[in-house]
């Protein structure tokens, strides 16, 4: 979970491995968060839509015309090599097995059908992340909720991109019938992805201990909730757990 990461320790065939915890990206959902901007002689950000050129920047680097839009097959292949890079170098996703691309077409497919977002991030022509929000459970019950991901190529991290990915996903899902987005992060002894979603409105609500192993190490998860849009009740009290 690590780079710009906050996704849950299941995988794009999209089966929770799971109870709990985006960051541990200490947490997740599992992925590497980006490092805070600094509004230093920048413009103040705004809110945008998923399909708006946005120009993340940090004092020091320059600033550089992204994209976030909806993915399309074409982006499959840089979508699977960022993923492949945490399955084998990290712990932020539980993943062994790095899956094929074949694997996330069908879950591009699938998230489509349910009117779920799926979203990249392009640099000069580049897709250089990648986020989208799945169904938390397979239960129907559950199909106002969803859990997000969020991952950035290794050297993307620290641009301002995992955030701006967020807000676009969050804008999305907001336009359709969900209303709860959880986040499980995997505890990896960095507070990158937790302080993320933080600043993006999400609320610790429990941590799950020693449910992962990978690495040869035991990983707890993090949970953190954040509501969408109106609901015909009240949000959930948090305040007690």
């Amino acid at each position: 979970m690590a780079p710009q990461v906050t996704e849950g320790p299941d995988g794009p065939d999209g089966r929770p491995l799971r109870p709990s915890a985006p960051s541990a990206p200490s947490a997740r959902s599992e992925r590497p968060a980006a490092a805070e901007e600094s509004g230093q002689d920048q413009p103040r950000r705004r809110t945008r839509s998923a399909t708006c050129p946005v120009r993340p920047t940090l004092p020091g680097v320059t600033a550089m015309e992204s994209v976030i839009r909806p993915a399309v097959p074409a982006d499959l292949n840089a979508v699977a090599e960022i993923f492949t890079h945490y399955v084998r170098h990290t712990v932020v996703t539980f993943e062994e097995t790095p899956p094929s691309v074949a694997a996330w077409r069908r879950r591009l497919d699938g998230l489509a059908a349910q009117e779920l977002p799926f979203l990249v991030a392009e640099l000069s022509g580049q897709v250089v992340g990648y986020a989208y929000a799945a169904p938390w459970r397979s239960k129907p019950a559950y199909r106002h909720t969803v859990e997000n991901s969020i991952y950035l190529a290794p050297g993307r991290t620290g641009q301002g991109l995992g955030g701006t990915l967020l807000e676009a996903l969050l804008a999305a899902c907001a336009r359709t019938h969900v209303r709860q987005m959880i986040a499980v992060i995997a505890d990896t002894g960095t507070d990158a992805s937790v302080a993320l979603h933080r600043r993006h409105g999400f609320t610790d609500v429990g941590r799950l201990v020693a449910v992962g192993h990978k690495h040869d190490r035991w990983i707890d998860t993090l949970l953190m909730q954040r509501t969408l849009g109106r609901t015909t009740a009240a949000a959930p009290d948090t305040s007690h757990y």
